[in-house]
């Protein structure tokens, strides 16, 4: 893989002239969105035909456009050929086989076939937690002690396998070519907006925004809404175990199977609540970000899930962290993430999966009344005109965010308390296998082609992943202390169960980090294969300045 531009295309073989497909899809797509964005206005006041849409320096000419209703939606069309192929050796056939990342990549891009090959890996990677928590489900099923093994198992699983996965998607970008592409220096993004000045670094005219009043809107206004959002949190946590404990009162009065029953009504109606605050708050984070007016794409993305993370992470397992610690008892955090989870996933598979399936037939229906005829959307060949409505009427795409929050969240639940629940990885598991038939249904079927994003790696999300590993050490090590198994080697001193368990979780802390230390993000012939690029381009410039040299000092004879 070389930087391709149009100064150096005939350096490359594949290239045969303009259109002949040497560029991926997806990298098209690209250069033309990279385009269609960086359009900014210079000295036109309003857009021509449009007074009431003014226009300023600097601002977005796209945003202003798509803002005023003037252009109303802006999206890459489907290739129905390319697309036919891509959803037979996809999500056509129910098969045991590995998903087509390369293809997924040249029609989607990098960002999505990441995505796509980090489900399939966590999938495969909680296969062994699953195959031991069965057992241990089935015959120790009352006898808390024995998962002092698997919490172990827990704290060396979730360390690995983070790390491993570093390895494969460095893998996978080398092979596609982003691994080793310098990180284009970041345009502001269109949102962006601000009085028009010099930038000293590009040398262009661009909108500026005083730092100082970011950080002002930051703290004055995005810290204490998130703060009052985790208090209501906290409040609703609260009326749970009320209620909780009205419906236990209720069952020792007169325990009967209804009563049995109503014991899990609570746990029921608080999952339904926490993915309904998730959703809300969602659109709240998003507007404050926006907001917050940030320069750049990056900083946008990590403010953003920044906010969404620590309210999510609070909402999901703030419950499950006081059952455990505060009240101490196991029976009842069991019972409590057997239900958030098995909730959280009905709801989401309802709304990912059974939701675009019927939203699919809907549309179906519509276009066979309009065509008279009965054949189904993917063998219609629509003229252009036809193609465009149709697909113009598609959901639209809004991007991997929700899909890596929702395996962030399912991993939390895996890593954090499994240990008193095995089931969670069968759970997990079975729903990352409906996921990658959903996911895959929805991005052929159901949305609009979403524009490609060139990525090298999973960016933030991999970062959120690594601190819920730590966060889980700490978790297991804790759970592993307050088992009686443990507690029966220190009958006399609780203070010295403690120290105890605080120096062992600060050594698998320790470990942790040293087995990331040891090993490397990148394979070792990848690393020599990129050394090996670095030196010929070295080489190719010195012998470039060594002919420029010969040249100069033969005009100069």
């Amino acid at each position: 893989m070389r930087g391709f531009t149009c100064g150096n295309k005939h350096n490359f073989k594949e290239f045969q002239g303009d259109g002949d497909g040497f560029l991926s899809m997806a990298e098209c797509q690209y250069i033309i969105k990279h385009e269609l964005d960086t359009l900014r206005a210079k000295d036109e006041t309003h857009i021509p035909g449009y007074t009431q849409a003014k226009l300023y320096p600097g601002k977005s000419i796209i945003r202003r456009l798509l803002s005023k209703g003037i252009m109303v939606q802006m999206f890459p069309l489907h290739e129905r050929e390319e697309l036919k192929r891509l959803s037979f050796s996809w999500f056509k056939k129910v098969k045991l086989s590995l998903q087509p990342l390369d293809d997924i990549r040249r029609y989607f891009g990098e960002g999505q076939a990441l995505y796509f090959g980090f489900l399939e890996y966590f999938t495969f990677a909680l296969l062994p937690m699953a195959l031991i928590g069965v057992p241990y489900y089935l015959f120790d099923w009352e006898d808390y002690d024995k998962y002092v093994v698997f919490a172990v198992f827990n704290l060396i699983w979730c360390t690995v396998i983070l790390e491993l996965w570093k390895r494969f998607s460095a893998t996978l970008a080398y092979r596609w070519g982003t691994l080793s592409r310098k990180k284009a220096f970041e345009e502001p993004r269109p949102g962006f907006h601000g009085v028009l000045g010099f930038n000293p670094v590009t040398g262009r005219e661009e909108p500026l925004y005083p730092n100082a009043k970011r950080q002002l809107r930051i703290y004055c206004v995005s810290v204490p809404f998130v703060l009052l959002c985790l208090y209501l949190s906290l409040y609703v946590m609260m009326i749970y175990f009320q209620m909780e404990g009205w419906a236990l009162s209720v069952h020792d009065e007169d325990p009967t199977f209804w009563t049995g029953i109503l014991l899990f009504i609570p746990s029921i109606i608080y999952a339904v609540v926490i993915e309904i605050m998730n959703l809300i708050y969602r659109y709240a984070a998003e507007f404050l970000t926006e907001w917050e007016n940030h320069r750049l794409e990056s900083s946008y993305q990590n403010h953003l899930v920044l906010k969404v993370l620590v309210f999510n992470f609070f909402n999901c397992f703030a419950s499950l962290f006081y059952i455990a610690f505060a009240m101490q008892d196991m029976v009842l955090l069991r019972q409590s993430l057997a239900t958030l989870l098995i909730t959280s996933q009905i709801l989401n598979q309802f709304m990912e999966a059974f939701l675009p399936y019927w939203l699919q037939r809907r549309r179906n229906k519509k276009l066979i009344r309009k065509v008279k005829k009965k054949i189904t959307l993917e063998d219609k060949e629509l003229p252009l005109e036809e193609q465009v409505r149709l697909e113009a009427d598609m959901s639209t795409y809004l991007g991997t965010f929700d899909d890596y929050l929702e395996l962030f969240l399912l991993f939390g639940y895996v890593s954090l308390f499994s240990c008193v629940y095995p089931l969670a990885a069968v759970l997990v598991v079975l729903n990352n296998i409906t996921e990658v038939y959903s996911d895959a249904f929805k991005m052929c079927r159901v949305f609009k082609r979403p524009f490609s994003d060139p990525a090298a790696n999973i960016g933030v999300w991999q970062l959120a992943f690594e601190t819920m590993s730590v966060i889980a050490v700490v978790t297991n090590c804790a759970l592993i202390g307050m088992s009686p198994q443990v507690k029966a080697y220190f009958p006399e001193s609780e203070m010295q169960l403690i120290l105890w368990i605080v120096a062992i979780e600060h050594g698998l802390l320790a470990l942790k980090f040293i087995l990331t230390f040891l090993i490397p993000d990148v394979p070792k012939p990848i690393q020599i294969q990129l050394a090996k690029l670095e030196f010929e381009s070295l080489e190719a410039l010195k012998k470039k300045k060594m002919l420029e040299a010969s040249e100069l000092s033969k005009v100069r004879q």
